[in-house]
């Protein structure tokens, strides 16, 4: 069997240097990091966790709180944390509170509690007094991915920029009559997520000067199947928007199945623009603001993981990237 000794005499370091690039600890420079993780997965050496723990106190695990890992942006961040984790012998034990969020008080008041865990990310989540006392309790780093949540680290995109972004875009278009599929608010999910990609088209469509109309303004879930449900409802009305901001690319596109299934013409008679760069957009030809999910995930474990090391938390909430991609589904009025 492969011990840390072969790992550094075949990486040329010592094995201290090899123990703190494995468990992704500072004073290592990038260079050997990456050495001596290439030498370690070419000699097929696996880091004993129980033996890792003992000699730092840490267990090397890290605890995800997910609302529902069937939803696409859930799984794509967890697939980037436990990608980082498991690139510096981290372990990821995922509480999953379920469609309906049944199991927050399993997960809050139990299971959290009773597995060891050196950190928590948690996404999209607003959280209950007596779930904040539970994450505090446990003393440990906690940051929030998804929306901002009082009092605690997140990392996330600028809502209400990417809303204005995307609204402007069909504003430059030559649009005037523009509505909006919002996110409805899902009980024990982060409000602010539907609440700022709302506000953001407000206020774009008010510094165009362009009414805000109540009937071209629907909510519903981030799913292709509540998206059409509520563009259908939207678009059967009399007159109808010649172009809608969708509060995500799973909203988006139900939104042109439903122009399909009326004989409208995307985007001859009704341009759509969504948020997130899902991976069904580029097939819908849909025009969208990127977020990478699985970067965001990527960073947060990192962030996580350097404040273990002893890094300071970074004040405040991080802003993740995003970028406007031009697809078939806008065009000029």
């Amino acid at each position: 069997m492969t011990s840390i000794d072969d790992v550094a005499r075949a990486s040329g370091v010592s094995t201290a240097t090899v123990s703190r690039a494995l468990r992704g600890l500072p004073n290592v420079s990038p260079a050997t990091r990456e050495t001596v993780l290439a030498t370690a997965e070419e000699l097929g050496y696996v880091a004993s966790s129980s033996a890792s723990g003992l000699a730092t106190g840490r267990t090397l695990a890290m605890g995800v709180v997910v609302p529902n890992v069937s939803r696409w942006f859930y799984s794509t961040v967890l697939e980037g944390i436990d990608s980082e984790l498991r690139r510096v012998g981290y372990d990821t034990i995922l509480f999953n509170l379920g469609l309906k969020g049944e199991d927050r008080e399993r997960v809050f008041h139990r299971s959290i509690l009773r597995k060891r865990t050196d950190a928590v990310i948690a996404l999209c989540l607003d959280f209950t007094p007596s779930e904040r006392e539970q994450l505090a309790s446990l003393g440990h780093p906690t940051i929030v991915v998804g929306g901002p949540v009082t009092g605690l680290r997140h990392l996330g995109i600028d809502e209400l920029a990417v809303a204005r972004t995307a609204t402007e875009h069909l504003i430059a278009l030559g649009h005037r009559a523009i509505g909006h599929l919002g996110g409805a608010t899902e009980h024990g999910l982060n409000k602010r997520v539907p609440e700022r990609r709302r506000r953001g088209y407000e206020l774009a469509m008010a510094a165009a000067r362009l009414a805000v109309r109540p009937e071209w303004e629907e909510s519903g879930e981030f799913t292709i199947a509540s998206g059409r449900e509520v563009a259908l409802r939207m678009l059967r009305r009399t007159p109808r928007p010649t172009a809608l901001f969708a509060a995500s690319d799973e909203m988006a596109i139900g939104a042109i199945l439903a122009a399909r299934e009326l004989g409208i013409d995307v985007p001859g008679e009704l341009s759509v623009i969504g948020i997130d760069d899902h991976p069904l957009a580029a097939t819908f030809g849909l025009t969208t603001i990127a977020q990478d999910a699985f970067g965001q995930g990527c960073l947060a474990a990192r962030l996580m993981l350097d404040e273990l090391a002893g890094s300071p938390p970074h004040a405040g909430s991080g802003r993740y990237p995003t970028a406007l991609i031009e697809r078939s589904s806008t065009s000029a009025r």
